[in-house]
């Protein structure tokens, strides 16, 4: 399973970088927002930063406008995925950009029909938001599992990328399901390293040391 973070926190990605662990990035203009560089900038250094896929949202709603905007932010670096939002006009975006070679990232995923008809449409990833879900007293996870059987099914090559993650219980559930990818904050990834018994053990062999030399 690949590892996102979902930021547009340079110095986050960089931690998580230097961990070792991480596979890409995933940015909306809601996190971009939280920065100071203009987008463009941000998305530029992040990609500098990180060689995997990069996710970088339009915000136009139209066909046209999409387009328009996913060839910008496309001509960014060659790592770039174009978001785009799971409506009508992106469906057509989406075939488009795949007749270009373009990547794109299918965006506010709520159900498996919206996750069967942008597979058909050549998305390279599909976004289902379970933390979303769950916070209006749905199964996120089940419509991560609902996604997974279908484009098992049928051998779509679209990746799952379980999105909206809100705790470490999101990770493991999609590792069981089979979900390609999972993007997360970096508070989450801080948290699935975390164990009480390991702080625990690692104290007490650091204690035991300690009185082994003072005995010699």
């Amino acid at each position: 399973m690949k590892f996102f973070i979902d930021t547009a926190n340079i110095e986050e990605i960089k931690s998580a970088a230097a961990m070792g662990i991480l596979d890409g990035v995933t940015t909306n203009p809601s996190l971009a927002a939280r920065e100071t560089a203009p987008y463009n900038e941000l998305l530029r250094e992040i990609c500098s930063i990180v060689s995997g896929p990069v996710s970088a949202e339009v915000l136009a709603t139209d066909y046209r406008g999409m387009m328009k905007e996913a060839e910008e932010l496309a001509g960014i670096a060659d790592n770039i995925v174009v978001k785009i939002p799971t409506i009508l006009e992106g469906l057509k975006a989406i075939k488009s950009l795949n007749q270009q070679g373009i990547m794109t990232n299918a965006t506010l995923v709520f159900s498996p029909a919206q996750a069967l008809l942008v597979a058909k449409a050549g998305a390279t990833y599909v976004s289902p938001f379970v933390g979303r879900l769950d916070d209006i007293a749905s199964d996120g996870m089940a419509l991560v599992e609902n996604i997974v059987a279908i484009y098992s099914n049928y051998g779509y090559d679209t990746e799952i990328l379980v999105a909206s993650v809100r705790h470490p219980m999101h990770v493991i559930q999609a590792g069981l399901i089979g979900a390609d990818v999972v993007t997360m904050p970096f508070e989450v990834i801080e948290k699935l390293i975390k164990h009480p018994l390991t702080d625990i053990g690692l104290e007490k062999f650091l204690s035991d040391y300690k009185k082994a030399q003072k005995r010699k």
